[in-house]
Order: C-alpha cells, then sequence, then structure tokens
C-alpha cells in the first residue's frame, strides 16, 4: 500500500464541479508530478465539503488546511509553497462571514459552520473517494451488512431499527422501522426494495450530496433492509439531472458487485440481492411513492390511492419497500453502533440528525447536517453566519413547495418533526431557503404555489383545477387587482384542497399560502387594501422616486426607455408615474442614489 506525506482532498460535488474543481484536480496533479511529488502527495476528488459558499474548496491533510474559492491560477502557488515549502498559502485560507476570523490554525471541526453540526449521514462525504470502495470499507464500510447477514436475524434487524426511532427523512417523517416491519410481514415469492433519490424541492440537494459523496452507504443499506423485509431485488428511482451522482451509484454498484457485496450468496450466506438503477425525467409527483413505483415500471407517473399500501401491494404488484436517500444514509451506522447510539442525539420523539440544504438569503449557503431539535436560530446565526449586507432575518421556508414559512418571532423554535408541524411548516425533505426584508412573502406564496402548478400531474380535480385557482388570486393581488375577500377565498379553497387531493403532493400545497396568511397576514391586506408591496418587491405596485440627493447628471432620464424622466442639468429630475413601465433602469443606473422604490 502507498503511503503519502499529504492528502489534497478537492470538492467533486456538483456545485464545485461547476465551479473548476475538475480543472483544479488535473492542475494539482500536474504540478505535484512536475515537482517530484507524485510519491509523496496524493489528490483525492471527494464529495461535498458542505460549506457550498466557498468552494471550490481544498482540504489538505494532514494539517487540514481549507483553502476556499480556489482558481487554477492559484494550484501553482499551492503546490510549491504547501506542498514543497510547508508555508501555508495565507491568502487562500478560509475565512469565517461571522466572526472575520481565518481558519488557519483551526481544525476543521472548530470552523463557524462546521463547529454545531454532528454528521451521522453525512459522515464520509468530503471525506472519502466516493468512486473507490477501498476507502468506503476503511471507514467501516459494509461491516454492518456483515453483521447484520451473520449476528442478526432479518427480525432483529428490524426492531433495531423500530428501537432507533429512525423516521422517514423524506417529508412525512414516518417511522422507518415500521415500514420494514409492513413489508416483512407481507407473504410473496418476491419483494422489492427501493430507494427515493427523486429530490425535486427547489433549492434542496441532500440527496444528490449524499449519493456523489457516498453511494456505498446507500447501497449498503438497501441490502440490509433487503435482508430484513426478505426482498432480493432493489431500485434506485434517481433523476437524470443529477449525473454525477448517477455515474458514481453506477460505479459503486458495479464495485459492489465485484468484491461479492451484491450479488449471490452475499457474505457466504444464502441472501441474494442486487440493485438497479431507473432514470427520473424530472416529475416533482414522481417523489410519491405511487408515481415513484408507476414510473419504474414504465406507465405515466401519476399516484394512486391508498390502500393497497407499496408494503402490501407495490412494485409491479409485489410487496414493497421505500425509503428516501437521507433515511438509508443512517441505517449502517444503527446497525453497527446500536439503536441507543443513535436516540442518544436528537429528541425523544425525533432521534438523530437532519440535514438540511441551506439557501437563500444566508451567507453560508450549503449543506448542514445538525442534532434533531437545535433551535432554529443555531442554524441561521450559528451555522448559516447570518443574513448578509446587514439585512434582517424575515422568515425561513422549510419542506420546500409542500411547507410552510416560519417567521422571525420563532427563530427560537427546535427543529424537530412535531414542532415544525405545530407552526404549520414541516420538515420535509430538507430545502431550508432563507429569506430577509427584501423578500415579499405574498410573492414566496406565489413563487411555490405557481410550482405545484406546473408539476402537478393533472389526475385529481383539486391539485389540478383548485392550485391553479390560489394561483390567479395571488397573481392578481401580486399585479394590484387584489380583492376584498381574497384572503379567504384563498383559505377555504387551501382547506378543501387539503382535505380531498389524491395525494401528497395536492394535500401540502397550500401550505405556503396558509402558512404565510398565518404570520404575514399584514402584507397580504398592504396588497389588498392599499394596493403597496410592504417588502418593495412586486413591481406592480412599485413607484420609483427621485429624492433631493439628485445632482441633475441627467444619466437617468437619457436610460428611462420610455421618456418618463424630465429635468435640466444640474437640477432635481422628476419621474411621471403615469409614463413610468418600472423596468428599474434609472435605479440601477443612478451614482448618488437619488432613486429609491416607494
Amino acid at each position: 500500500m502507498d503511503l503519502y506525506r499529504a492528502h489534497v482532498l478537492v470538492c467533486g460535488g456538483t456545485g464545485c464541479t461547476s465551479s473548476g474543481s475538475a480543472k483544479l484536480i488535473e492542475r494539482f496533479e500536474e504540478q505535484i508530478a512536475a515537482n517530484g511529488l507524485d510519491k509523496e502527495v496524493k489528490v483525492v476528488r471527494t464529495g461535498c465539503f458542505g460549506l457550498c459558499e466557498a468552494g471550490p474548496v481544498v482540504i489538505i491533510y494532514p494539517e487540514g488546511t481549507f483553502y476556499s474559492r480556489v482558481k487554477v491560477d492559484d494550484v501553482d502557488e499551492i503546490v510549491t509553497e504547501h506542498l514543497l515549502k510547508g508555508r501555508k498559502v495565507q491568502h487562500l485560507v478560509y475565512v469565517d462571514h461571522k466572526t472575520h476570523e481565518s481558519s488557519v490554525q483551526k481544525s476543521l471541526a472548530e470552523i463557524g459552520f462546521y463547529k454545531k453540526q454532528e454528521r451521522v449521514a453525512l459522515r464520509n462525504c468530503g471525506v472519502i473517494d466516493p468512486e473507490n470502495i477501498d476507502e468506503y470499507i476503511a471507514f467501516d464500510g459494509y461491516q454492518a451488512l456483515g453483521k447484520a447477514l451473520t449476528e442478526m436475524t432479518p427480525e432483529q434487524v428490524i426492531d433495531e431499527i423500530l428501537k432507533s426511532g429512525l423516521r422517514g427523512r423524506g417529508g412525512a417523517g414516518f417511522p422507518t422501522g415500521k415500514k420494514w416491519q409492513f413489508a416483512r410481514a407481507s407473504k410473496a415469492e418476491h419483494k422489492y426494495f427501493v430507494c427515493n433519490a427523486d429530490e425535486g424541492d427547489p433549492g434542496a440537494f441532500m440527496d444528490r450530496s449524499l449519493l456523489e459523496g457516498d453511494p456505498h452507504a446507500v447501497l449498503e443499506a438497501m441490502a440490509i433492509g433487503g435482508y430484513a423485509i426478505g426482498a432480493d431485488e432493489g431500485w434506485i428511482y434517481v433523476r437524470a439531472e443529477y449525473p454525477i451522482a448517477v455515474k458514481r451509484l453506477e460505479k459503486a454498484i458495479a464495485q459492489a458487485r465485484e468484491y461479492g457485496l451484491l450479488g449471490k450468496n452475499i457474505f457466504g450466506t444464502d441472501f441474494s440481492f442486487d440493485i438497479h438503477i431507473r432514470l427520473g425525467a424530472g416529475a416533482f409527483v414522481c417523489g410519491e411513492e405511487t408515481a415513484l413505483m408507476a414510473s419504474i415500471e414504465g406507465k405515466r407517473g401519476e399516484p394512486r390511492p391508498k390502500p393497497p399500501f407499496p408494503a402490501v401491494k407495490g412494485l409491479f404488484e409485489s410487496p414493497t419497500n421505500i425509503n428516501n436517500v437521507e433515511t438509508l444514509g443512517n441505517v449502517a451506522q444503527i446497525i453497527l453502533k446500536g439503536a441507543d447510539w443513535f436516540r442518544s442525539i436528537g429528541t425523544e420523539k425525533s432521534t438523530g440528525t437532519k440535514v438540511f440544504a441551506l439557501g437563500g438569503k444566508i451567507n453560508n449557503t450549503g449543506l448542514v447536517e445538525v442534532p434533531m431539535g437545535v433551535p432554529l436560530r443555531t442554524i441561521i446565526e450559528d451555522i448559516g453566519g447570518g443574513i448578509p449586507n446587514g439585512k434582517k432575518f424575515k422568515a425561513v421556508q422549510t419542506g420546500g413547495p409542500s411547507g410552510g414559512c416560519i417567521p422571525a418571532s420563532l427563530l427560537d423554535i427546535p427543529v424537530e418533526y412535531d414542532t415544525l408541524t405545530s407552526v404549520g411548516a414541516m420538515m420535509g425533505s430538507g430545502g431550508m431557503i432563507v429569506l430577509d426584508e427584501d423578500n415579499c412573502m405574498v410573492d414566496i406564496a406565489r413563487f411555490f404555489l405557481d410550482f405545484t402548478v406546473d408539476e402537478s400531474c393533472g389526475k385529481c380535480t383539486p391539485c389540478r383545477i383548485g392550485t391553479r385557482r390560489m394561483l390567479e388570486i395571488l397573481e392578481r393581488i401580486t399585479e394590484g387587482k387584489g380583492e376584498e375577500g381574497d384572503i379567504e377565498k384563498l383559505e377555504n379553497l387551501a382547506e378543501n384542497i387539503k382535505n380531498s387531493a389524491l395525494c401528497g403532493l395536492g394535500q401540502t400545497a397550500p401550505n405556503p399560502v396558509l402558512s404565510t396568511i398565518k404570520f404575514f397576514r399584514d402584507e397580504y391586506e398592504a396588497h389588498i387594501k392599499e394596493k403597496r408591496c410592504p417588502a418593495h418587491h412586486c413591481q406592480a405596485l412599485l413607484n420609483y422616486v427621485i429624492t433631493d440627493k439628485c445632482r441633475g447628471c441627467t444619466l437617468c432620464a437619457r436610460k428611462c426607455p420610455v421618456g418618463a424622466i424630465t429635468g435640466t442639468v444640474k437640477e432635481k429630475h422628476v419621474i411621471d408615474t403615469k409614463k413610468c413601465i418600472k423596468c428599474g433602469q434609472c435605479m440601477a443606473n443612478c451614482k448618488f442614489g437619488a432613486i429609491i422604490k416607494d
């Protein structure tokens, strides 16, 4: 085995890859070889480190030096200074947004973004080469599968998952052990174990990152689950828009088969299990389990009524268990370390950790994993680094189109299943979009409902027509055409849709509207009664005003496409609001900050 004095870990997740990390790897390998270091230094392409805002990220061990926003032109300096001469390149070292402290003297765990995280599902992401099965095995990979097959009965495996309190991380939070129990109880010659990797929420990338950074963890969990329920075949339903994840899954499956960890008589037992991949075309509704199964079968991705539930009659009409990627990311660790260990993390009813894709108006955008029950404030301020540009935190949207908005007044609530549900939001799959004072909550509700209307399969009337009627009302309100009674119409439509839609997509579609009405009703009323957008966001309700800061440079008048601005040189100009088309060109081009939104 080759021993290296240093390892250069380069993020190979989608975010950093899109920023050029593949070229960084090529340049590192070229320069390391050119300097005669190829026998001493190894370059490793990893999965996502989590701190996407700082990408492309490069970490050099054994020092643990965290370099951020690395460009190809920086590689030569890192190689000659750090790897050859042992001097860290100070100007490339990551600096914390909140404290402005350099990470040069700190370990990764001491950096503000990581300090309050606890990684279970993401334990190997950014640590190992996801395309090398040997590295996964070196980090206890496939030991849990070996333990389950050689030391435990299927019932004992299920009992351990039940005792752990693991709940589904894909949305509803149903106990994973119970799902497995139901599928185990179904009598059939053939059963299936399915991984739902159809991650469709806007702003969500938890499952993608786990598949890219640690694909073997999902394969191992599926094999353990297959053994537990009595299945001999598994399917991973993953969207085709995740090419890196698909490539690494394909490679991981081939490697596992080669090592005898998938296929016939695994670990010398009579248990056989293999896994196939099915690519989805990006339909949000196919995240719903019955629609997903229909798509795997080659049918139109539409949900069907339940019962029968998949555990009784699922894929190809056989008993089927379906779990999402993050749920499976916890399974091997539970089997290996025990249910009590997992229960020691989180809260009594929400055990373990939860992964969130933190995005929107936040300094540290990226992937975070925290123990259940941490205050929302910890995620936003300590891990996320607060709101950029000195703006005020307004709300956070959790759970995507199925979730709700949590206002600043509830910033100290614990993040757990039941608490989020009680305030009109939900855990969902883990999207967490932060909003600041410049966001209009009516428009946020319109945005998510527009997404849902577009993604509805159209099978049931409440979702197909009801959500569209709600969207039409929201569009009228944001265009300044709202009417008295519109809020009540939205509430009535929402309740009817929630109570009568066929599947979870329709039943939860009104949540963003209901939560914004609940916490930001005054904004709805301002739009309707005063024809005013308090956040100065909705274009139809804006007026641009030239203040006394105007120097009379005439630039705004020259840039106005409709001639709505008049005035002479060195005198204050005026905007004719009747002519103004509210394009914002005057404000964007004013060099003196003299034009404001009213």
